[in-house]
């Protein structure tokens, strides 16, 4: 049977963790006095009030987390985040409509970006604040960053980790799972600072240069302007952001390994030398048919090319064109993209290179077999052979991503009235990449989907962030016996 006791004393944990992070947009919203205090004042009395009780309340509780209540907590974790999260947009009247408010936080959490905003620059600098900071928190994980808190409190976290990172491969840089946590939010924040400052020297405001290094090392990609990096119309920004958008997409473990004076085992890595080189090509082959089919010079094209397939295969979902307006094979190129994902380990969503790569190696030793039906052909991968469950796992996960990925275009036709917009909304929610095409583009936001579609895309955005099976193994009936 389920600990119920220790789960809700988990995430009463949590929420008064949650309750703390908030007063740093009540600080800014001090700053700048445009009335959004208060708002921040009464979400963080709920939230901690609400974590306070949770805590009271299971004080008995069995501190033991086994693997069942790992899965449970890292699942809800995201909903009462977003549920608390969601007060800010509501108390401030930002986003008055609790189903817009949500689908902005849960947004913000999974660092998808999609937004119901049409004025973010109208918006309070708390409440902006606020946003970009669930992008950063939800980038490397609130899980991940309970593993290094939670211990303290007698709280064990290596079931929580697998269940929140229930990838491929789990490259641990130390030993102690807590200690890895801490390794890698260190490594994030120096990032973060590190491209904060740059920004800066691009011409960046303060208050600009943060949020959108809090965004870019998410992988999220909210802006403090409407028209995203295209407001700031500059080459050196633009390459800065490119650059930290490449490495919020690279497995923290092989930056940790870069910075340690280990750079040979990043350059080494088979899945890194495959998501640099599919850049490369895509954004080549754009950036041609960009040249030819624009007034463009050559840099600018390809410049373009770069943010915008950087900006997808990372899902960053940053814009600094409507690649909507392209020739269609060129954003049918983009479209691909959203099918592939960053590298295991980043905090960029989607499928993944390594499984991309695993399952192409494995079809063309697939046909080997077949002409050599005695031979013995294992996948290898890092010139390593790969264990057949790894191999069966990734097929797995590909059918459950297609099968999930047509239902839901399916379902959301219910909510809009084109087949494009439905499997771009299904598409960019279920990778968390932001935009998409048809009405929910690069130029247009998701407000005008109704409610119930707005609830949908939720569930397909925790859905794509916990990788499909932290999820679908919740609603299996083996899961809930004892």
């Amino acid at each position: 049977m389920l600990n119920f006791r220790i789960i809700f004393r988990t995430l009463g944990f949590l929420l008064c963790g949650e309750s703390l992070v908030l007063l740093f947009p009540l600080i800014v919203s001090f700053i700048y006095k445009e009335g959004d205090s208060l708002a921040f004042i009464y979400s963080t009395a709920i939230t901690l009030s609400t974590g306070c009780a949770f805590i009271a309340l299971t004080y008995k509780a069995n501190k033991k987390i086994g693997k069942r209540e790992g899965y449970v907590i890292v699942s809800i974790v995201w909903i009462f985040f977003s549920l608390f999260g969601s007060l800010p947009y509501m108390f401030s009247g930002a986003i008055p409509a609790f189903h817009d408010a949500f689908f902005e936080t849960m947004s913000g959490f999974t660092t998808t970006g999609s937004s119901v905003l049409n004025n973010i620059e109208a918006m309070p600098h708390g409440i902006l604040f606020w946003r970009s900071l669930t992008q950063w928190l939800g980038g490397m994980g609130i899980v991940v960053l309970s593993l290094a808190v939670l211990p303290a409190f007698g709280i064990g976290g290596m079931s929580l980790f697998s269940a929140e990172a229930p990838g491929i491969t789990t490259e641990k840089v130390n030993p102690k799972i807590k200690d890895t946590a801490r390794i890698l939010w260190n490594i994030y924040m120096i990032f973060t600072v590190a491209q904060t400052i740059l920004l800066l020297l691009g011409g960046m405001s303060l208050f600009d240069a943060i949020n959108h290094s809090f965004t870019t090392m998410a992988t999220g990609g909210y802006s403090t302007k409407q028209a995203s990096i295209a407001h700031w119309n500059s080459a050196y920004i633009e390459y800065v952001i490119i650059f930290f958008m490449i490495l919020a997409g690279t497995n923290f473990s092989l930056s940790y390994f870069a910075l340690t004076g280990s750079p040979k085992k990043m350059f080494r890595n088979e899945e890194f030398k495959y998501y640099l080189l599919l850049i490369l090509a895509i954004s080549i082959l754009i950036a041609i048919g960009l040249a030819i089919s624009s007034n463009l010079g050559i840099e600018a094209s390809f410049r373009t090319a770069l943010f915008q397939v950087v900006s997808i295969i990372t899902t960053t979902g940053y814009a600094t064109a409507d690649y909507l307006l392209w020739p269609p094979i060129l954003f049918g190129l983009v479209f691909l993209l959203f099918f592939v994902g960053a590298s295991t380990g980043s905090t960029g969503g989607g499928v993944k290179v390594m499984r991309i790569v695993l399952l192409v190696k494995n079809s063309y030793y697939e046909l080997r077999r077949l002409v050599h039906p005695n031979a013995v052909i294992p996948v290898r991968f890092n010139k390593r052979s790969v264990n057949p469950q790894i191999i069966t796992n990734v097929l797995a996960f590909f059918f459950f991503y297609v099968t999930v990925f047509f239902l839901s275009s399916l379902i959301f036709l219910f909510f809009t009235d084109t087949f494009e917009t439905a499997m771009s909304a299904v598409a960019t929610s279920l990778g968390n990449i932001g935009p998409g095409f048809g009405t929910v583009g690069p130029s247009d936001s998701f407000a005008h989907i109704p409610a119930a579609g707005k609830w949908f895309l939720s569930f397909l955005m925790l859905l794509g962030r916990l990788e499909l099976f932290t999820i679908i193994v919740l609603f299996s009936p083996a899961f809930w016996k004892k």
